[in-house]
Order: C-alpha cells, then structure tokens, then sequence
C-alpha cells in the first residue's frame, strides 16, 4: 500500500484530500499545516510521496519540498496546488518535485498522478510540462553535453518528459513494454540518474523536446 503524507494549511482541504486518498486505497500515514512540521513529520513517517501545496502560512511548499527530498531520496513530491504560474512549476520542480497538479484536477486525476508518482513517474498537468521546456528554452539552459544517447534511447526519453508511460510510448513506438522499459534504464545508466522524475528534470534543462 503506498504510504502518503499531505501537507497544506487548510483544515478542511487537508481532511478532505486525505478521506479521499483513503478511500481510493491508500495509506494516508501523516499530514501537516507548515514547512517545519512537514518536513519534521516527513523524516519519521518517510511517506511514499508527498502531496504538497505551495502556499503554507508564512511557509512555502517549496522550501519544504527541497528539505524533505534533499533529506529523503526515496520520497517523491507531487505538489497539488491552486497556482498554475510558471514561474511556481519551475521553482517546484527545480527544488525536487516530481510532479505538479492544479487542484482543479478531477479526483481521478489526482489518484492516477499520486500512483504514478509513487511508481516514478513525473506528473503535470496538461500544458504545465510544455510551459517548463519553453521556459528553460527562453533561459537558454544548457548545462553541460549530453552523453551520447541512441536515436532510439533519445527519442524515449523525449517522450518520458511529456509524461507518457512504458506502455503508452511502447505502443507509439511499436515497440514492445520490455524494450522500452530497457531503453530507459541504459539511458538512465548512462546519464547518472535514479528514476524517471530525474529524466523528466534532465530532459527539460536540456531541451531535450525538439
């Protein structure tokens, strides 16, 4: 069972949000109103993700977002947020998060991001993951030189950071869920990377989307 911690600073959403994951089956292990007790909170109960807002009091989700994967590796981040602003996407996924939802996100939506969070994968919302490589584009980010990567492990990889899965891509592809699940871990490997959350961050500071 995934085990899942909530931190926002509304009572009622905070309840709400955490009756709603227990009922879709999950382990909703711990929650918190602030970044000092989320992040204390998060290093005893080590969640499986964390579902977190931006806007904590006096706190921000991203300053917490930043302590707690910093201190937990294993702990992936989905920020659930009502601000869709860029300049908040960027700030939460170059602090560490894997994903980022709008609160205007369907339950449904909301299960499958936190799922596919818990499973490595890096969530965002339609049109949030093309705002963050157009932005990276516009800073003219580049870091350095891409290892050498096959057409075929680099043109996996392009379609990781549009948040497509193994299944998805192995179908676009044509190719079958094992393959590709094999093209991600060589170009993992290969870039020095721990999972696809990692990729998704790699892809978009390298422009990788052309």
């Amino acid at each position: 069972m995934t085990r899942v911690m909530i931190v926002d600073d509304h009572p009622m959403w905070r309840e709400g949000v955490a009756r709603d994951l227990g009922s879709r089956g999950y382990d909703v292990c711990a929650t918190a109103s602030d970044v000092a007790g989320a992040v204390k909170i998060a290093l005893a109960t080590r969640p499986d993700v964390v579902v977190m807002d931006l806007q904590l009091g006096s706190g921000s989700g991203v300053d917490a977002t930043r302590e707690i994967t910093t201190a937990l590796p294993d702990t992936r981040v989905l920020v659930l947020s009502a601000s869709a602003e860029q300049g908040d996407v960027l700030a939460a996924v170059k602090n560490g998060a894997s994903g980022y939802l709008v609160k205007s996100a369907s339950l449904d939506e909301f299960d499958d991001a936190v799922r596919r969070t818990a499973e490595g994968d890096a969530i965002f919302s339609a049109g949030l993951a093309g705002l963050l490589l157009g932005e990276y584009r516009r800073l003219g980010a580049g870091g350095p030189e891409v290892p050498k990567l096959t057409d075929r492990e680099t043109e996996v990889l392009r379609l990781v950071a549009r948040g497509l899965t193994a299944k998805q891509i192995a179908t676009r592809l044509v190719l079958s869920h094992r393959t590709v699940e094999n093209h991600v871990q060589n170009t993992l490997r290969k870039l020095q990377l721990h999972n696809r959350a990692e990729l998704v961050r790699y892809a978009i500071e390298h422009g990788l989307d052309e």
